[in-house]
C-alpha cells in the first residue's frame, strides 16, 4: 500500500514537472534572459571601474596637488615672516629692499614680482605689493600703513600676479 502510493506521487510529480503552462515558460524564460542581462551588465560595470591608465595616475595627481598646497603654503608662511620682518625695520620699504629680503628667503628670483615704491610723478604710494608664483597660484604680500597682509589667489593668464607685468 505504501508503495503503491509512493508509485503514484512520484507519477503524479512528474506528470505536474513535464507540464508547464506556455505563459509560465515565458516567465522563467524572462527570469533567465534578465538574468543574463543583469550578469552582463555586472560585468560592464566592473571592466569600467577597472583602474586604467588615467585612473591609475589620479593618486599621483593628488600627491601632485597636495605637495603643490604644501609648497604654496610654505611660500605664503615666508613671505608673511620675511615681509614682517622688512616692516618691523621700515614701515614705507623700497622696491629693492623687499625683493632683497624674498630672495635672500629662497624666493626665486625669476618668479617674484614687486610694485614701484613711488608713482610716476614721484609720490610715494599708498600701499607695495609683493607677489610669488606657485604653480598656477599668486601669493601676494601687501604692505600697508606698516601692516602686512598676504593672501593667494590664481595667476593671470599670461602666469604672471600682476597686470601689465614685463613677460
Amino acid at each position: 500500500m505504501v508503495a503503491s502510493r509512493l508509485a503514484l506521487a512520484v507519477a503524479l510529480l512528474s506528470v505536474l514537472a513535464a507540464c508547464t503552462a506556455p505563459g509560465d515558460q515565458a516567465t522563467v524564460n524572462q527570469a533567465a534572459e534578465g538574468q543574463a542581462a543583469g550578469t552582463q551588465a555586472a560585468k560592464q560595470s566592473a571592466s569600467q571601474s577597472a583602474p586604467t591608465s588615467a585612473g591609475a595616475s589620479a593618486p599621483a595627481s593628488a600627491a601632485t596637488a597636495s605637495a603643490s598646497a604644501g609648497a604654496t603654503a610654505a611660500l605664503q608662511r615666508t613671505m608673511t615672516d620675511v615681509l614682517g620682518q622688512v616692516v618691523a625695520a621700515n614701515p614705507k620699504p623700497a622696491t629693492a629692499d623687499i625683493a632683497a629680503a624674498l630672495t635672500a628667503a629662497g624666493v626665486p628670483a625669476r618668479s617674484l614680482e614687486v610694485s614701484a615704491g613711488r608713482t610716476p610723478t614721484g609720490l610715494e604710494v599708498d600701499s607695495m605689493e609683493a607677489a610669488a608664483v606657485q604653480a598656477n597660484e599668486c601669493v601676494i604680500g601687501q604692505i600697508r600703513d606698516g601692516k602686512v597682509t598676504v593672501a593667494v589667489l590664481p595667476a593671470l593668464s599670461n602666469g604672471k600676479c600682476f597686470v601689465g607685468a614685463p613677460a
